[in-house]
């Protein structure tokens, strides 16, 4: 099976994708997205496909060059890219264990603690280094503007962890008592959180290859969302309005990442925060096929492929439920298939490198 993946060749079109995201038509063929492909796999598929052959090592732009070549040797339309050195810490308390996958992580898997973070008080908020911004860089964008290729873009991602840096700077269960017991601290830092993305966001928006924003906040869990519906209104969902807008203003889509059950909030996302797209499915949440029904008409819709589905299924039924979601999907646009999350680590290699085969061998009747 190894050498048959992937051979059906794939031409880039970074202007089909950002119509199909935007739902404009049904697509020519299948476009496909990933929120993160994790380090190790993106390794093995480097060194599989010999995709760093003729690439010298010692070139300071080495990492670069090989992120295109595997984004392209894999169909995707774009590359993501960030500001580096944003300046923001977080001590969190964190169990670090042997990490057992197949494509191991030699530092082990950390998992972090949510009882507490470095901001619990006053104090800790003015004694908090909050970043001056003197050390971001922009060089990954600046390569990318003189060596993409035409018939890419960039998406600037991610941006807006407005839940993710509350949580982690105050700790879960800080932030949940301190909403009610300490609301001008929360709002205090809400406020500086909104500050870093407003600068992440528009940094990202002074590029012209960036064509995409794409905003990434964790906001529930498998039954409902992490705080109460209110207090996603007061201090996380207008820095997400915020993003989109300047996203809308600059003429590229918003798009959202988020884990979790937000159905009672989805009203919110796509009527006033104004996302263009919805990211991270899981089937014991809701199928991506459901949600293509039901939010189609007015958002699109992306990745789906359960990863729990993709840890244990067969090549048979991978390619099953990649046929059966894209002929759902696909029509009228607003689909681009992908994980129900990110390619961890622990997906077998093979598994995601079948969806993507699928992926190049549907066609739409």
């Amino acid at each position: 099976m190894k050498s048959a993946l992937l051979k059906q060749p794939v031409k880039p079109s970074g202007e089909d994708f950002v119509k199909c995201i935007r739902r404009e038509r049904t697509p020519g063929r299948v476009h496909c997205i990933e929120l993160i492909v994790d380090t190790e796999v993106r390794a093995a598929i480097t060194e599989r496909f010999g995709l760093a052959g003729g690439l010298n090592p010692n070139d300071p732009y080495y990492d670069y060059r090989v992120n295109l070549a595997e984004q392209r040797f894999l169909g995707y339309d774009y590359v993501m890219a960030c500001p580096e050195n944003i300046g923001i810490t977080f001590e969190t308390q964190a169990a670090t264990i042997q990490d057992t996958a197949d494509l191991a992580r030699a530092q082990g898997r950390k998992f972090v603690s949510g009882d507490t973070g470095p901001i619990k008080s006053w104090d800790d908020f003015e004694r908090y280094p909050w970043p001056e911004y003197d050390q971001a860089t922009t060089r990954h964008f600046e390569w990318l503007e003189i060596n993409l290729p035409d018939d890419m873009i960039v998406i600037g991602g991610m941006t807006a962890h407005a839940l993710e840096w509350l949580t982690w700077l105050m700790g879960y269960e800080t932030l949940c008592t301190a909403v009610y017991l300490q609301p001008d601290l929360v709002q205090a830092v809400y406020e500086k959180v909104r500050e870093i993305c407003d600068f992440i966001t528009r940094t990202m928006l002074q590029f012209d290859r960036v064509q995409i924003i794409w905003g990434s906040d964790d906001m529930g869990f498998r039954t409902g969302p992490l705080l109460p519906p209110d207090s996603l209104r007061r201090y996380v969902f207008p820095v997400h309005k915020h993003c989109a807008k300047l996203a809308h203003d600059a003429g590229r889509p918003y798009l959202l990442h988020s884990c979790g059950n937000l159905s009672i909030v989805m009203d919110d996302l796509i009527g006033d925060v104004g996302i263009d797209a919805k990211h991270s499915f899981e089937d014991t949440i809701e199928d991506v096929r459901d949600a293509k029904d039901k939010y189609g008409n007015r958002i699109a819709v992306l990745g789906g492929i359960d990863v729990d589905f993709l840890c244990t299924a067969s090549e048979k039924d991978i390619r099953s439920r990649v046929r059966g979601t894209l002929e759902r999907c696909m029509p009228q646009g607003g689909y681009c298939l992908g994980t129900g999350n990110s390619v961890a680590n622990y997906i077998p290699l093979d598994n995601y490198l079948v969806m993507l085969d699928e992926g190049r061998k549907f066609c739409l009747n």
